[in-house]
């Protein structure tokens, strides 16, 4: 008895007393819900801060980074305008510029034409001139020399004004003066309804049948030489007016055959009398050269080459004219003036050419 009493008393006293609350240790399986749902708590508003701060930064950054975008744009628009008032400025400049020159070559072109006009008015002064002398007067041009009664019954036609009024009446009027002549002229109708046709649109297109006429008939014919190679290149020269014809210089020198390094040509002659033309491959007296364009080379012709070189750059100079629009005279006028030309290029074809050739 005493045992088990002992034993009872022993686990009487190993109890916990009435009131007391002995900590319950969790199994491993077990979790604390109270204190895992206080931190899940706290983490969803930290989480929540941080996310609302990084929203802030971002916008604030948009928002910086718009208004540097907007900065860097206007700046490029105003290099942009910037650079289209000097491009503009400079256009407005090079127009100016443009039309400076287009006067000054239609200038240039008058004063060559005037140029042409007044070299044909030398021309027929020397005429009249180079019969009268000091210690030979030619009395009909200078009638106060003539007798009165051989003065008012001189024979010919008489003249009101002096010979160079006439001539700058002429002039004034852009008509070349030509010699008193009493030839009939009577106009071609299908002559002049294709000059009609090509004076409205004006063109130095050799397609059209006014030019393509000429050229069969009188171009063609005209600078068709022996030397077939040089002919084209003096065609082709003429057409584009980059031909150019000069006297050789007036030297008495014996006609030597030397290189074309010493002349300056190439048919290998030293003065300017060579006895073999570039172009018809005869012996002649060469009195003058051409050069194609700017090649350098010059080609020594014979007074009838010359002739017809001249005839046919005469008329494609007249035809020019005519297409910039500085000739202003009738229609029927410039038709007899190109027939005048042609006439010119048919001559000098068939040989006849004049003395100063």
């Amino acid at each position: 008895m005493r045992r088990g009493q002992a034993s009872f008393e022993e686990d009487s006293q190993k109890q916990p007393a009435v009131g007391h609350w002995k900590p319950l240790m969790p199994s491993k399986g077990s979790k604390e819900e109270p204190e895992t749902g206080c931190q899940d708590a706290g983490g969803v508003d930290e989480t929540q801060s941080t996310e609302q701060l990084d929203v802030s930064r971002l916008r604030s950054s948009s928002v910086e980074i718009r208004e540097k975008g907007s900065e860097f744009l206007k700046e490029e628009l105003h290099k942009a305008q910037k650079e289209l008032k000097l491009k503009d400025k400079e256009c407005e400049r090079l127009s100016k510029v443009r039309e400076q020159l287009e006067q000054e070559l239609e200038e240039l072109t008058a004063s060559l034409f005037e140029i042409d006009m007044l070299q044909a008015e030398v021309t027929a002064l020397k005429t009249l001139v180079i019969t009268s002398t000091p210690s030979s007067p030619n009395r009909e041009l200078h009638p106060q020399l003539q007798s009165p009664s051989k003065a008012v019954f001189r024979k010919g036609h008489g003249r009101n004004k002096s010979t160079s009024s006439a001539m700058f009446s002429a002039a004034s009027q852009n008509v070349t003066p030509e010699p008193v002549s009493h030839e009939c002229k009577e106009v071609d109708s299908i002559l002049f309804a294709e000059f009609q046709a090509w004076k409205e649109s004006p063109t130095l297109d050799k397609s059209c049948s006014f030019l393509d006429r000429i050229y069969r008939e009188d171009v063609g014919p005209c600078l068709d030489f022996t030397k077939q190679e040089l002919s084209e290149l003096v065609r082709v020269a003429v057409e584009q007016n980059t031909l150019t014809i000069e006297p050789v210089a007036s030297q008495t020198l014996p006609v030597i055959k030397v290189s074309a390094e010493e002349c300056g040509g190439p048919n290998g002659f030293r003065s300017q009398i060579v006895t073999k033309c570039a172009l018809s491959g005869l012996p002649r007296t060469c009195k003058h050269r051409i050069m194609l364009g700017d090649s350098g080379n010059y080609y020594y012709i014979s007074p009838s080459c010359r002739a017809r070189i001249t005839a046919v750059c005469n008329f494609f100079t007249y035809i020019r004219y005519i297409q910039q629009g500085l000739v202003r005279q009738d229609v029927e006028l410039m038709y007899w003036e190109v027939m005048r030309l042609r006439r010119e290029m048919s001559l000098a074809k068939l040989g006849f050419y004049p003395n100063d050739m």
